[in-house]
C-alpha cells in the first residue's frame, strides 16, 4: 500500500511539473508573439469601426464571396506535416539566374509601363512616371522565423538601395510571404503612401509607418493617387500572422489603372466566379499577374491550380498573362518549376501570350515578351 501511495505520490509530482512546463512555455509563445514586431498587431480604434462597418466582415472575422472550408481537421493536418517534412527534391539546387538592373538606374517613363519581378508576388511597376512596389517581401523567409521557409539562392541578393522614391506600396494580405517586417522597416522612409486591405494597416502602424501614409480600402473600394487609380477587388483567401489572428485582417487582389494601361494583380487565393466579375467590370487588362503556385488538391479552395490561374486570365479578360507565386520559396509540395511549366502547356493550347522574365529583368508592356524557359536549364 505505502509503494501505491509512493508511485501515485510521484506521478502526481511529475504531472504537476508536466503541466507547469507547459504553461511556462505557453506564456513564453504568447509573450513572444505579443513583443516580437514582426507578428504585427490587431486593428484598433477607427479601422475596427471601419473593418466592423463592412459587409464582407461578418461574426468577427473577414469571409470569402463563397464557401471557403479550411478545417483540415487533426488527422488531415498530421499528414500535411508529415508530407513537409518528407518530402524532398522540389527545391533548385542551383543559385537562380537574375537580371537585376543597376544601382539607381530604374527612371519610370512618362507613357510607358514596364515591369520587374523580384521572385514570389513581389514586383516594381513604373506607370506613366511612377513606382509602384507590390508585395514587396524582399526578406531571408517567409515566416517569422529566420529558419522556416528560406528563400531560394540567387546568383545576386536583391538590393534594396534600389527602391528609393517610391509612390506607392500595394499590398494584397498580411501573410509573411507577401507582407515583410524587414523590407516595410527598410522601405518606409522611401515610400510616399501605402494601399492596403482593411485591418492590414495595423501592422505597418506597429513598425513605425505614419497613419496618414496608409489608405486603406474595402472590395470594390477606389483610390486616386497621383493620377493612377487602385481597385481593391475580391480575392478568395484568408489571413493572419499569429494563432489569433486568423481572418481579422483583409486579404484583395488590385486593378490597377493609369491612362494607357490596365492592369491587375491577384494577390494569393482559389479559383472562384468573382475574375469574371472583375474582368466584366474593369477588363480587359493589358496584363495580369496571377498566382500561380503553392498549391495543392487539399488546399485548392484558397490556392489555384496552374491550369485555373490560366482560366482566371481568361475570365479577367487579360491580354497576357504572368504566372507569379513561384521561384522564391517552397511553400508546398509540387517541384519548384512546376507550376509556370503546367500553365504554359495549357497556354500553348489555348494561344494564349504569356510573360516569363527572369528575376529582375525588366520588360515594357506591350514590346516583345520575355518568353525564355530559363528554369529548364536548372536543377
Amino acid at each position: 500500500m505505502r509503494r501505491i501511495r509512493t508511485r501515485f505520490h510521484r506521478l502526481k509530482q511529475a504531472t504537476g511539473v508536466i503541466v507547469s512546463a507547459i504553461g511556462i512555455c505557453a506564456c513564453a509563445v504568447a509573450l513572444y508573439v505579443n513583443f516580437a514586431p514582426q507578428f504585427g498587431a490587431q486593428p484598433q480604434g477607427e479601422h475596427l469601426v471601419k473593418i466592423s462597418a463592412s459587409i464582407h466582415f461578418q461574426n468577427g472575422v473577414f469571409v470569402n464571396q463563397v464557401e471557403t472550408i479550411m478545417d483540415y481537421g487533426l488527422l488531415k493536418t498530421a499528414k500535411m506535416i508529415r508530407d513537409f517534412l518528407t518530402v524532398d527534391n522540389i527545391s533548385p539546387t542551383d543559385p537562380l539566374p537574375v537580371k537585376f538592373a543597376a544601382g539607381n538606374a530604374i527612371v519610370a517613363l512618362d507613357t510607358l509601363t514596364s515591369v520587374t519581378w523580384y521572385g514570389h508576388s513581389a514586383f516594381l511597376l513604373e506607370i506613366e512616371g511612377k513606382r509602384l512596389l507590390l508585395d514587396p517581401m524582399f526578406g531571408p523567409a517567409a515566416s517569422p522565423f529566420s529558419f522556416v521557409g528560406q528563400r531560394y539562392a540567387y546568383q545576386q541578393p536583391i538590393d534594396m538601395e534600389q527602391f528609393t522614391k517610391i509612390d506607392a506600396v500595394i499590398i494584397s494580405h498580411d501573410h509573411y510571404d507577401h507582407l515583410d517586417y524587414s523590407s516595410i522597416v527598410k522601405l518606409q522612409p522611401h515610400v510616399d503612401h501605402f494601399f492596403l486591405p482593411l485591418g492590414v494597416g495595423a501592422h505597418l502602424m506597429r513598425w513605425g509607418v505614419a497613419e496618414d501614409k496608409i489608405t486603406e480600402l474595402d472590395w470594390w473600394e477606389s483610390a486616386v493617387f497621383k493620377d493612377l487609380t487602385f481597385t481593391a477587388a475580391p480575392a478568395r483567401h484568408f489571413s493572419g500572422r499569429a494563432l489569433s489572428d486568423r481572418n481579422k485582417t483583409q486579404w484583395a487582389s488590385w486593378v490597377l489603372q493609369g491612362q494607357y494601361n490596365n492592369l491587375y494583380f491577384s494577390g494569393d487565393g482559389g479559383y472562384a466566379p468573382h475574375f469574371k466579375e472583375i474582368g466584366d467590370k474593369y477588363g480587359p487588362f493589358d496584363l495580369t499577374l496571377v498566382e500561380c503556385g503553392q498549391y495543392d488538391q487539399r488546399w485548392e479552395a484558397i490556392h489555384m491550380m496552374p491550369e485555373q490561374s490560366l482560366q482566371a486570365n481568361i475570365d479577367l479578360r487579360g491580354k497576357v498573362v504572368m504566372p507569379i507565386h513561384w521561384g522564391a520559396f517552397d511553400l508546398a509540395l509540387h517541384k519548384w518549376r512546376d507550376p509556370v511549366s503546367r500553365l504554359l502547356a495549357a497556354a500553348e493550347k489555348q494561344n494564349i501570350k504569356v510573360a516569363t522574365p527572369y528575376i529582375g529583368e525588366r520588360f515594357i508592356i506591350g514590346q516583345d515578351l520575355p518568353h525564355k524557359k530559363w528554369w529548364e536549364t536548372l536543377n
